[in-house]
Protein backbone atom coordinates (compact mmCIF):
# COMPACT_ATOMS: atom_id res chain seq x y z
CA UNK A 1 0.00 0.00 0.00
CA UNK A 2 2.58 2.25 0.72
CA UNK A 3 4.65 1.64 -2.13
CA UNK A 4 1.47 2.85 -4.37
CA UNK A 5 1.65 6.54 -2.41
CA UNK A 6 4.86 6.30 -3.10
CA UNK A 7 3.72 5.70 -6.86
CA UNK A 8 1.90 9.06 -6.42
CA UNK A 9 3.95 11.06 -4.44
CA UNK A 10 6.52 10.92 -7.63
CA UNK A 11 4.05 12.48 -9.74
CA UNK A 12 3.03 15.16 -7.26
CA UNK A 13 7.03 16.05 -7.54
CA UNK A 14 7.11 16.02 -10.64
CA UNK A 15 4.07 18.34 -10.94
CA UNK A 16 5.42 20.68 -8.80
CA UNK A 17 8.98 20.79 -10.07
CA UNK A 18 7.13 21.65 -13.08
CA UNK A 19 5.01 24.54 -11.54
CA UNK A 20 8.72 26.05 -10.09
CA UNK A 21 10.15 26.11 -13.53
CA UNK A 22 6.79 27.76 -14.73
CA UNK A 23 5.27 25.07 -16.81
CA UNK A 24 2.41 24.18 -14.61
CA UNK A 25 0.13 27.13 -13.41
CA UNK A 26 -0.19 27.06 -9.58
CA UNK A 27 -3.29 26.99 -9.13
CA UNK A 28 -3.54 23.59 -11.22
CA UNK A 29 -0.64 22.24 -9.21
CA UNK A 30 -2.70 23.02 -6.07
CA UNK A 31 -5.55 20.62 -6.95
CA UNK A 32 -3.26 17.55 -7.10
CA UNK A 33 -1.58 18.57 -4.02
CA UNK A 34 -4.76 18.16 -2.25
CA UNK A 35 -4.95 14.97 -3.97
CA UNK A 36 -2.28 13.57 -2.89
CA UNK A 37 -1.95 14.63 0.13
CA UNK A 38 -4.88 13.74 1.31
CA UNK A 39 -4.09 10.11 -0.15
CA UNK A 40 -0.36 10.17 2.22
CA UNK A 41 -2.42 10.91 5.20
CA UNK A 42 -5.00 8.07 4.85
CA UNK A 43 -2.54 5.73 3.97
CA UNK A 44 -0.62 5.93 6.49
CA UNK A 45 -3.44 6.12 9.00
CA UNK A 46 -4.44 2.55 7.58
CA UNK A 47 -1.14 0.86 7.98
CA UNK A 48 -0.76 2.02 11.57
CA UNK A 49 -4.39 1.01 12.33
CA UNK A 50 -3.47 -2.28 10.87
CA UNK A 51 0.37 -3.01 11.97
CA UNK A 52 -0.61 -5.02 15.08
CA UNK A 53 1.69 -2.95 16.87
CA UNK A 54 4.94 -3.66 14.76
CA UNK A 55 7.19 -1.38 15.43
CA UNK A 56 9.12 -1.78 11.97
CA UNK A 57 5.35 -0.85 9.85
CA UNK A 58 4.27 2.23 12.83
CA UNK A 59 8.00 3.64 12.03
CA UNK A 60 7.71 3.44 8.02
CA UNK A 61 4.44 5.21 8.31
CA UNK A 62 4.95 7.62 10.35
CA UNK A 63 7.14 9.24 8.11
CA UNK A 64 4.62 9.37 5.28
CA UNK A 65 2.42 12.04 7.47
CA UNK A 66 5.35 14.43 6.84
CA UNK A 67 5.01 14.30 3.37
CA UNK A 68 0.81 13.98 3.24
CA UNK A 69 0.79 17.39 5.26
CA UNK A 70 3.19 19.02 3.23
CA UNK A 71 0.91 18.63 0.12
CA UNK A 72 -2.31 19.09 1.76
CA UNK A 73 -0.76 22.75 2.83
CA UNK A 74 0.70 23.53 -0.18
CA UNK A 75 -2.54 22.74 -2.26
CA UNK A 76 -4.79 24.90 0.26
CA UNK A 77 -1.55 27.54 -0.01
CA UNK A 78 -1.89 27.41 -3.91
CA UNK A 79 -5.92 27.82 -3.65
CA UNK A 80 -5.68 30.44 -1.24
CA UNK A 81 -3.44 32.29 -2.49
CA UNK A 82 -1.14 32.62 0.84
CA UNK A 83 2.07 33.37 2.34
CA UNK A 84 4.63 30.94 2.04
CA UNK A 85 6.31 31.29 5.31
CA UNK A 86 4.67 28.87 7.18
CA UNK A 87 5.19 25.84 4.61
CA UNK A 88 9.00 27.20 4.17
CA UNK A 89 9.44 26.37 8.18
CA UNK A 90 7.08 23.44 7.89
CA UNK A 91 9.70 22.15 5.38
CA UNK A 92 12.70 22.84 7.86
CA UNK A 93 11.23 20.25 10.41
CA UNK A 94 11.00 17.92 7.68
CA UNK A 95 14.23 18.03 6.15
CA UNK A 96 15.10 17.80 9.56
CA UNK A 97 13.62 14.54 10.70
CA UNK A 98 14.28 13.33 6.97
CA UNK A 99 17.77 12.97 9.03
CA UNK A 100 16.57 10.65 11.61
CA UNK A 101 14.30 8.59 8.98
CA UNK A 102 17.69 8.23 7.25
CA UNK A 103 19.19 6.65 10.33
CA UNK A 104 16.19 4.75 11.55
CA UNK A 105 16.26 3.01 7.34
CA UNK A 106 20.13 2.27 7.68
CA UNK A 107 20.43 1.58 11.32
CA UNK A 108 16.69 0.15 12.48
CA UNK A 109 15.17 -1.23 9.23
CA UNK A 110 18.52 -2.04 7.59
CA UNK A 111 17.31 -0.22 4.35
CA UNK A 112 19.83 1.26 2.89
CA UNK A 113 18.62 2.52 -0.38
CA UNK A 114 15.40 4.23 1.40
CA UNK A 115 18.71 5.56 3.63
CA UNK A 116 19.33 7.24 0.64
CA UNK A 117 15.91 8.25 -0.52
CA UNK A 118 15.34 10.10 2.67
CA UNK A 119 18.51 11.85 2.38
CA UNK A 120 17.44 13.02 -1.03
CA UNK A 121 14.40 14.18 0.51
CA UNK A 122 16.10 16.11 3.76
CA UNK A 123 17.81 17.85 0.69
CA UNK A 124 14.72 18.65 -1.67
CA UNK A 125 12.60 19.77 1.74
CA UNK A 126 15.93 21.85 2.77
CA UNK A 127 15.70 23.80 -0.32
CA UNK A 128 11.88 24.71 0.32
CA UNK A 129 12.87 25.49 3.25
CA UNK A 130 15.26 28.54 1.62
CA UNK A 131 12.81 29.14 -1.44
CA UNK A 132 10.00 29.21 0.74
CA UNK A 133 10.85 30.15 4.30
CA UNK A 134 13.83 32.27 4.07
CA UNK A 135 12.40 33.98 0.16
CA UNK A 136 15.95 32.91 -1.87
CA UNK A 137 14.27 33.47 -4.90
CA UNK A 138 17.69 32.68 -7.04
CA UNK A 139 17.19 29.13 -5.95
CA UNK A 140 13.78 29.00 -7.85
CA UNK A 141 14.83 27.14 -11.28
CA UNK A 142 17.77 24.76 -9.19
CA UNK A 143 14.46 23.84 -6.69
CA UNK A 144 12.34 22.95 -9.75
CA UNK A 145 14.81 21.00 -11.49
CA UNK A 146 15.43 19.18 -8.39
CA UNK A 147 12.02 18.55 -7.46
CA UNK A 148 11.50 17.21 -10.84
CA UNK A 149 14.00 14.73 -11.09
CA UNK A 150 13.61 13.51 -7.02
CA UNK A 151 9.91 12.90 -8.55
CA UNK A 152 10.93 10.05 -10.41
CA UNK A 153 14.35 9.22 -8.62
CA UNK A 154 13.01 8.77 -5.10
CA UNK A 155 9.26 7.97 -6.14
CA UNK A 156 8.05 6.92 -9.18
CA UNK A 157 10.98 4.62 -9.83
CA UNK A 158 11.32 2.62 -6.53
CA UNK A 159 7.23 2.53 -6.59
CA UNK A 160 6.83 1.12 -9.84
CA UNK A 161 10.07 -1.13 -9.30
CA UNK A 162 8.18 -2.38 -5.55
CA UNK A 163 5.20 -2.65 -6.96
CA UNK A 164 6.38 -5.28 -10.24
CA UNK A 165 8.77 -7.64 -7.25
CA UNK A 166 11.86 -6.30 -9.14
CA UNK A 167 13.25 -3.68 -6.41
CA UNK A 168 13.76 -6.82 -3.67
CA UNK A 169 15.89 -8.69 -6.40
CA UNK A 170 18.49 -6.71 -6.74
CA UNK A 171 21.48 -5.91 -4.13
CA UNK A 172 20.49 -3.41 -1.76
CA UNK A 173 24.15 -1.79 -1.32
CA UNK A 174 24.43 -1.46 -4.92
CA UNK A 175 21.36 0.26 -5.32
CA UNK A 176 22.25 2.39 -2.33
CA UNK A 177 25.59 3.56 -4.30
CA UNK A 178 24.12 4.18 -7.50
CA UNK A 179 21.87 6.66 -5.71
CA UNK A 180 24.15 8.17 -3.44
CA UNK A 181 26.55 8.73 -6.61
CA UNK A 182 23.79 9.98 -9.07
CA UNK A 183 22.51 12.50 -6.50
CA UNK A 184 25.75 13.83 -5.68
CA UNK A 185 26.59 14.01 -9.63
CA UNK A 186 23.67 15.37 -11.20
CA UNK A 187 22.76 18.04 -8.10
CA UNK A 188 25.86 18.78 -7.79
CA UNK A 189 26.00 19.83 -11.71
CA UNK A 190 22.76 21.61 -11.76
CA UNK A 191 24.10 23.96 -9.40
CA UNK A 192 26.23 25.93 -11.78
CA UNK A 193 23.84 25.31 -15.30
CA UNK A 194 20.84 26.76 -13.10
CA UNK A 195 22.75 29.43 -10.99
CA UNK A 196 22.83 32.39 -13.32
CA UNK A 197 19.19 31.55 -14.35
CA UNK A 198 17.75 31.33 -11.28
CA UNK A 199 19.86 34.79 -9.76
CA UNK A 200 18.16 36.71 -13.27
CA UNK A 201 14.64 35.45 -12.68
CA UNK A 202 11.59 33.92 -10.53
CA UNK A 203 8.47 32.56 -10.46
CA UNK A 204 5.74 35.17 -9.21
CA UNK A 205 3.26 33.05 -6.39
CA UNK A 206 -0.42 33.20 -6.12
CA UNK A 207 0.40 35.71 -3.05
CA UNK A 208 2.94 38.29 -5.25
CA UNK A 209 5.79 35.74 -3.42
CA UNK A 210 7.69 32.58 -4.50
CA UNK A 211 5.51 29.94 -5.84
CA UNK A 212 5.09 26.81 -3.54
CA UNK A 213 5.99 23.23 -4.58
CA UNK A 214 6.89 20.74 -2.19
CA UNK A 215 6.91 16.90 -2.30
Amino acid sequence: MGAVGLLYVGAVLFINGLMLLGKVDPRAAGIFNLFVGALQVITPTVLIITANGRPDVILNASGIFLFGFTYLYVGIGLLGGFDTTGIGYFSLFVAIMALGYAFANFQVLNDRPFAVIWLYWSFLWLLFFLLLGLKLDHLTTYTGWVTAIEGWVTAAIPAFLILIGYWQRWNQNVIATLLLVFGVVVFGALWPLTRKRGALSSRPGPAGGETIAAH
